[in-house]
């Protein structure tokens, strides 16, 4: 998915110039990275509050247009007001073509309503992680990583390693040698087990 942000050059600097810029609707942000100096930013309220409700924005390669210059960038952070529906804050990360980047992804789950744990076995699927931190150049990076469900029985787990990658794309937990598990099925008091049986009470 092709996103596209829209920001100015910030000049003023400081609290209050800040300030000044959420009085405007805008948000004071910053673009670093790439081997070049670190831009401070201003950004529309509205546009940028809606971008980041949308999934692909966290976990995306995003066209920054900086008045008349282009850049690839990545979402690196931002600062939400405590109660109010408001971008305090936003910062992006420069990225090069040829060099990799760590990124989390969201996980998509499909299938739970076949698996045999929950439609035989009775069991509730419990998900261990909703994102992971995949490394990969900027052209490989994926919106998500689907785990299927349709063959998990009450009891079992998905690790890691079982997930399907798209080509060019490692995960961290990996490399450093972690297979964590990221979603298993359990089993429901009082359901029915994986025969089909009527699990007995404790």
């Amino acid at each position: 998915m092709h996103i596209e942000i829209n920001a100015r050059k910030r000049e003023g600097q400081g609290t209050g110039a800040s300030r000044r810029l959420r009085h405007a609707s805008r948000v004071p942000g910053i673009v670093y990275g790439g081997g070049k100096p670190a831009q401070p930013l201003d950004l529309d309220h509205k546009e940028l509050y809606f971008c980041l409700k949308n999934e692909a924005f966290h976990s995306s390669i995003l066209s920054l247009n900086v008045e008349d210059a282009r850049e690839s960038v990545l979402l690196r952070d931002f600062q939400l007001h405590p109660y109010k529906q408001q971008v305090l804050h936003v910062d992006f990360q420069r990225v090069a073509a040829n060099q990799k980047v760590h990124l989390n992804v969201p996980l998509h789950f499909i299938n739970a309503e076949i698996a045999p744990g929950v439609k035989l076995g009775g069991g509730m699927v419990s998900h261990l992680l909703t994102e992971v931190e995949v490394v990969c150049l900027p052209g490989s990076l994926p919106e998500f990583i689907e785990v299927d469900l349709g063959a998990l029985e009450v009891g079992h787990t998905v690790h890691l390693s079982e997930l399907k990658l798209p080509a060019g794309v490692e995960l961290a937990a990996l490399i450093r040698g972690e297979d964590q598990g990221v979603v298993n099925i359990l089993t429901v008091r009082g359901g029915a087990d994986a025969s089909g049986e009527e699990a007995p009470a404790a």
